[in-house]
């Protein structure tokens, strides 16, 4: 019997009782599928149930409204509304074709072709991405974002290509020849694959580097994987540290090399990997990383609000509130500042508020202050009090804490801008549902396994893997309200053609090694 009974967390750890969301979905399916009377209460309760950006549903949530619900005799109605080309998620449904029908009970598609958001030139080749058959018009409304004195806007597409991968020669072009500001993030937004492409372009490689590529942790997550697979022959006692498990499992890698090895021979891993060595197995197991807990909640710009269920862990949430104090008092914004500020209760004088001013004058000058450094000297100089939560997270998440405490203030403050939607990089899946005036789409060939742009431009390749890179690109380019500018590294000839049959060839450009432009 678990004693803290069944708990939800952002992990799966079943002998231990804890699930995610991941796991909650598929209970709720399994329910409402051995108990009808569950969809009755619901369809008595909710005559009409609409489910936006349908796509992306999971596919138990959507089985329970076009299949257990079948199992009640009660009647409402369910109206999905979204766009199957921008399902770029792996566990939403994608489209609802399996569900449709002429029946009373199944699902009726309803084809909305007029785009309000996109000027004609992007519609067109939105239009050549599109694999449902849908072709998109420009919208008969003459109010819609997209229209200008009753007619479509025009808009701009340019696809742009060095052998140099430096994305700022584009950035040159773009600014100077179509007076782009990479630097209002509102108006202009540049959109990467992954967030692991951006941290060196915003500069907070550390902070990612431990929350996503731990080579310790990789390692552990390696011997769980075998564990799991284990036949019964290796035991793991409860006294075996982190080490000796390693050592019965003897890991190697496809060159037959051991995996330990292989970690030993850096001596910043050897560092890490002796930090947990003796700790017991069963304490080192239980460490999790995710960059969600880094990265998580991202605003599009600073005007953005942030979401609800943010999956920050507890020390990037305090240095936020560190860095937030910070924020306010150098945008002036003092009475925001004062009643944000654990010094506030001892704010009696004009002496007190001079004592105020020095200490939080001493947080803005962090030079190379690593980020204990900055939390310490906000506790004591009470700019933000060390919580219990934090005091908490420090014990349960030492290695953790260990690795962030000794990395420079100044990258967090890189990493605040990037989350808060002061610079212009973002993802191209976090980027959905937004627009922005100028968009630039950075296509990384970089090895990706489930996606491959070249081949996308070519039409081969693996079929899950095409329809998967169209329909992030498809997302990518239909961002646009005004201008759209995709920049490719390196690409071969026949990319290049076909770039000039969607682009025009007046629209690609050639960036010379020696920053010249050629059309």
């Amino acid at each position: 019997e678990l004693e803290k009974g069944i708990q939800y967390k952002e992990y799966l750890k079943l002998k231990e009782g804890i699930i995610s969301h991941d796991e909650l979905l598929l209970i709720a399916n399994h329910l409402f599928d051995k108990y009808p009377k569950l969809s009755a209460i619901v369809k008595d309760k909710y005559q009409f149930i609409f489910v936006d950006e349908y796509q992306d549903t999971n596919t138990a949530v959507v089985d329970i409204f076009l299949k257990h619900f079948k199992k009640s005799e009660k009647n409402n109605l369910i109206g999905f509304f979204g766009d199957s080309m921008q399902s770029i998620y792996d566990d939403g449904v994608g489209n609802l074709n399996q569900y449709k029908g002429d029946e009373a009970d199944t699902i009726r598609e309803v084809k909305k072709a007029q785009n309000r958001r996109n000027p004609s030139r992007i519609i067109d080749l939105a239009n050549r991405l599109r694999t449902d058959g849908i072709t998109q018009e420009p919208s008969t409304d003459v109010k819609a974002p997209n229209m200008t004195d009753g007619q479509v806007k025009e808009g701009n597409i340019l696809f742009i290509y060095s052998a140099n991968g430096d994305v700022s020669q584009a950035k040159q072009y773009l600014s100077e020849n179509y007076g782009w500001r990479f630097d209002d993030a509102r108006e202009t937004k540049e959109l990467n694959l992954t967030q692991n492409l951006i941290a060196d372009k915003a500069g907070f490689r550390t902070l990612m580097d431990i929350y996503d590529s731990d080579p310790v942790i990789a390692l552990k997550n390696d011997v769980l994987r075998k564990i799991k697979d284990n036949n019964p022959e290796i035991e793991i006692s409860e006294d075996d540290t982190f080490d000796a498990v390693v050592d019965k499992f003897q890991l190697k890698n496809r060159q037959r090399q051991l995996k330990k090895d292989i970690l030993l021979q850096d001596p910043i891993s050897a560092e890490l990997y002796n930090q947990l060595k003796d700790k017991p197995f069963s304490e080192v197991r239980k460490i999790y990383l995710s960059k969600d807990a880094l990265i998580d909640d991202k605003k599009q710009d600073e005007d953005d609000e942030n979401k609800k269920g943010s999956k920050r862990d507890n020390l990037i949430k305090h240095l936020f509130k560190v860095q937030n104090n910070i924020v306010l008092y150098q945008t002036g914004r003092y009475n925001e500042f004062l009643r944000s500020t654990d010094y506030k209760e001892k704010i009696v004088s004009i002496a007190s508020k001079e004592i105020l001013k020095d200490n939080i004058e001493s947080l803005i000058n962090v030079g190379n202050k690593t980020i204990e450094e900055i939390i310490n000297g906000a506790h004591v100089k009470e700019i933000c009090l060390i919580d219990d939560k934090l005091e908490e997270f420090k014990v349960k998440n030492e290695y953790l804490y260990n690795r962030v405490k000794e990395v420079e203030y100044n990258e967090f403050q890189k990493l605040y801008d990037y989350l808060e939607g002061k610079t212009p990089f973002s993802t191209q899946h976090k980027t959905k549902g937004t627009e922005f005036d100028n968009v630039l789409v950075i296509l990384d060939n970089g090895g990706w396994n489930k996606y491959n742009f070249e081949n996308m431009f070519l039409n081969t390749g693996t079929a899950s893997v095409l329809e998967r890179t169209q329909k992030i690109f498809y997302v990518c380019c239909t961002r646009a309200k005004e201008n759209l500018a995709v920049f490719y590294h390196n690409p071969s000839q026949q990319v290049i053609d076909k770039a000039i049959e969607w682009f025009g060839s007046e629209n690609v450009i050639s960036i010379m090694v020696n920053n010249e432009f050629k059309i």
